[in-house]
């Protein structure tokens, strides 16, 4: 039957432009955006997780972040040892040339003052972002240190962080009191008395410190107990200097870790939602073609009204 009231092919055409500009109007916007998944309505469960885990990327930023800063702390201190090393041994070289018969002690003196002096400017200058991890006095105690070294999430969505601990109490160097004074029996390497093993396994703790040793009357006995002294500060200084150097090693392989993480999570979301560029641009282009068709059955469908005024001629 044919009517002029109800034109059921144009309807069914204009429905069928209807869906394909629909079709179109969603295949650009992927286009525009580079998203299959742009919100929760295009898949609310790629879209959900996508958006936890940038989320979670973010997080990961602000951790290397983190791990840069550690790594900072830990260069500086590890810098500090290893020079304040160096001063020791020269000190240990004086030691043993003020050993020798006629050497004028005093004027040997005068030089390992300043190679202390030269101890403690390289203690305080070690210092970045207002921690100091080798010169401790009652502003910056020795304590356990944390670096962020991982952001964590589990099955069950519950989020976590994981810490580097590093005890700078093994890399004081030197600890001294409100009023300035070293604290002879502190934590400080350089600062708190000297000890050494004598030769039957025996503890042997010297009156003085690195910082303190004062040579210029000292017999040739008390010179070789500076020596011994010396010796075993030099041995703790370097194990001090061990654990700087893992723990910078492992702060660093972190850094390079979650860096990884970081892109992997990216690479993962980005299958999720990205949009295939290849295969948008085809669906467009059928899309057109698809449109074109569809707005000449329409006008095929609405000309066939006009179709009926020739009956009446």
């Amino acid at each position: 039957m044919t009517s002029i009231m109800t034109n059921t092919a144009a309807m069914a055409a204009l429905s069928t432009l209807r869906s394909i500009n629909s079709d179109m109007e969603t295949t650009q916007d992927r286009i525009s955006s580079g998203l299959r998944v742009g919100t929760a309505a295009d898949n609310a469960a790629y879209w959900s997780i996508a958006t936890t885990m940038r989320s979670d990327n973010k997080a990961l930023g602000t951790v290397e972040d983190a791990l840069g800063l550690g790594a900072a702390k830990t260069d500086v201190a590890y810098t500090a040892m290893e020079n304040s090393k160096d001063v020791v041994d020269e000190i240990k070289k004086k030691l043993v040339a003020a050993s020798e018969p006629g050497v004028d002690k005093s004027k040997i003196q005068k030089e390992i003052k300043e190679l202390q002096n030269q101890l403690i400017s390289i203690s305080k200058s070690a210092s970045f972002s207002g921690e100091n991890w080798v010169y401790n006095d009652t502003n910056n105690t020795a304590a356990t240190k944390s670096i962020v070294g991982s952001f964590n999430r589990d099955a069950q969505g519950n989020v976590s962080l994981t810490t580097l601990q590093f005890d700078t109490n093994k890399s004081s160097l030197i600890q001294v009191d409100s009023t300035g004074t070293n604290v002879t029996n502190g934590t400080g390497l350089l600062s708190s008395n000297m000890e050494y093993k004598d030769a039957t396994g025996s503890t042997v703790t010297a009156g003085y410190s690195v910082l303190s040793m004062d040579i210029t009357n000292m017999t040739t006995g008390a010179l070789a107990e500076a020596i011994s002294g010396v010796d075993a500060t030099l041995l703790q200084m370097t194990d001090a200097a061990a654990d700087l150097g893992a723990l910078n090693s492992r702060v660093e392989l972190q850094k390079n870790f979650v860096q990884d993480l970081s892109d992997s999570i990216e690479k993962g979301v980005g299958r999720l939602v990205d949009a295939d560029m290849n295969e948008e641009s085809t669906r467009l282009k059928a899309l057109q073609t698809q449109q074109q068709l569809g707005i000449q059955a329409l006008s095929i469908a609405n000309s066939n009204s006009q179709n009926i005024l020739s009956l009446f001629r």
